[in-house]
């Protein structure tokens, strides 16, 4: 078998053009690594059980008959159905595997051993291997099955989510699932980077629990310095005020003040003398530890006006602020809606729109060459030779 590149990814005249990657994953922290790699230029092919990726069923919304959510993060590869278990299938994927710079999966270990993963790993022992893991391999929990939600609750990232009296709360996209992706394409990439030097490909893991922990940051630093556990604050910064929604005479607005001098410049626009008599709030120590009553003050004062008087009020004042809008909103802003960040998308049901790759090459964005095929598009043209299973 020879792996040719798909006509959308020659002449492309991006990075990773000519770099084949094999893409063993489901549901989204593997699919988005493999898409970013295809975004930028890499001949992707998915390779589904004959059961197909779960999440293309994760409904509604859909569109014809794919779920959205498989949509989000299937683009640019091509597709075929395997079964592993099955000896002429295994070939067939092992003949892939040979060709391939990368692969990326995220089976568990148990599934490792009963597919024999291992033996695919063998015939290629130069390629860039990645493995998308509920937790670090070894540990207690590597062979329970995990995904965003649970990563979320045993991270600690519910646990400084939502108000103070109130239940933790997930973040309201899945975050964890993103951020270990993300990590896994910054694998992938780095890998690449290691075998273009002449160095053996490396096997990375990128695991669910760890890289959701990572997302804590200054949270998780805070506690592992000075042993004090971050608590849920709303919207509140644990370190920073005002930094967080005021209320308007409408709606909202968000303020980010991270700075003494920026509070200044709040004061001076607000333009308010009861607020510029309190001199005590001019440090952000003061302002953290009287974070209710400079909230008091704030919403007395923003209540006299309108979301959109108090944005063009600020506009010029050199005070961070924005709006607080739904995803709807968030497409309807000129910065999205008159830009290329949003382009269509081929898929089985038809073309729709996409958000593109947010990165920029050279000032110019990458256009989306292909979307998501159907489940085994592509299985009779990749796996038209003959392979016999070995004896």
């Amino acid at each position: 078998m020879i792996w040719e590149l798909d006509p959308s990814n020659v002449g492309t005249g991006l990075p990773l053009e000519g770099v084949r990657v094999l893409d063993f994953s489901r549901v989204l922290a593997g699919p988005l690594s493999a898409m970013i790699a295809g975004d930028l230029g890499a001949d992707v092919i998915k390779v589904e059980s004959p059961e197909g990726d779960p999440v293309r069923a994760l409904a509604p919304p859909r569109f014809g008959n794919d779920a959205t959510y498989y949509l989000a993060v299937n683009r640019h590869r091509r597709n075929v159905v395997a079964d592993l278990r099955d000896p002429v299938d295994f070939e067939h994927v092992a003949d892939l595997v040979r060709e391939a710079d990368a692969v990326v999966e995220n089976y568990l270990p148990s599934q490792i051993r009963s597919l024999g993963i291992e033996r695919l790993r063998a015939v290629n022992p130069d390629c860039v291997w990645v493995s998308i893991t509920p937790a670090t391999s070894g540990g207690p929990i590597a062979d329970q099955p995990s995904f965003d939600l649970l990563a979320q609750a045993r991270s600690g990232l519910m646990g400084v989510t939502g108000e103070a009296t109130g239940l933790p709360t997930k973040v309201g996209a899945p975050v964890a699932d993103v951020v270990t992706g993300l990590y896994g394409a910054i694998a992938l990439v780095t890998g690449l980077f290691e075998r273009a030097k002449g160095r053996p490909g490396r096997h990375f893991e990128a695991p669910l629990l760890e890289s959701t922990m990572s997302a804590l940051s200054n949270q998780a630093q805070g506690y592992l310095a000075t042993g004090v556990n971050p608590q849920r604050l709303g919207n509140d910064h644990p370190s920073i005020t005002p930094y967080g929604p005021v209320t308007t005479a409408d709606g909202y607005i968000l303020l980010a003040v991270g700075t003494d001098g920026q509070y200044q410049k709040l004061v001076r626009a607000l333009n308010d003398p009861k607020l510029e008599s309190n001199s005590q709030w001019a440090t952000n120590a003061a302002r953290v530890a009287e974070r209710d009553a400079l909230r008091e003050e704030l919403n007395r004062i923003f209540a006299e006006r309108s979301t959109e008087a108090w944005l063009d009020l600020l506009a010029a004042s050199g005070v961070p602020h924005a709006p607080i809008v739904d995803v709807a909103g968030a497409f309807a802003q000129p910065q999205i809606s008159q830009g290329d960040f949003v382009g269509l998308m081929s898929s089985p049901a038809g073309q729709l729109k996409a958000m593109k790759t947010p990165l920029l090459l050279d000032g110019v964005r990458p256009a989306i060459r292909s979307g998501p095929r159907r489940l085994g598009e592509d299985t009779e043209e990749l796996f038209r030779s003959e392979v016999k299973p070995p004896s």
